[in-house]
């Protein structure tokens, strides 16, 4: 997917407004003097208010789809078009705000 790259410190959000933080920045990229993300580890979701009929706040986040030419550390990196979901509630991330210099395929 192309887009721009997300950097640690964007404002990531699940569907209900929780506020979700990777759990391992990529220390070998820098976008802007933050540190870019990869997309295989999980994410935190904080501040989720208890969703109606869904079992619960979201908790963590997976990154389901990111770059695909460009990795660091032979890992993808995530990218503001990609995909993500909530556990336990499926709902999706959403990249709220991120740099806007750096954009990947």
């Amino acid at each position: 997917m192309a887009g721009t790259l997300v950097q640690h410190g964007a404002s990531v959000l699940c569907t209900h407004g929780g506020q979700a933080s990777p759990t391992a920045p990529n220390p070998r990229v820098r976008l802007g003097g933050a540190s870019a993300v990869s997309l295989t580890p999980p994410w935190t979701v904080a501040g989720c208010p208890f969703p109606p009929n869904s079992g619960g706040p979201c908790v963590t986040a997976m990154w389901t789809a990111g770059t695909v030419r460009v990795t660091s550390m032979r890992q993808p990196l995530v990218v503001r078009s990609g995909s993500a979901t909530c556990t336990p509630t499926a709902v999706p991330l959403q990249v709220a705000a991120t740099q806007v210099r750096v954009t990947a395929s």
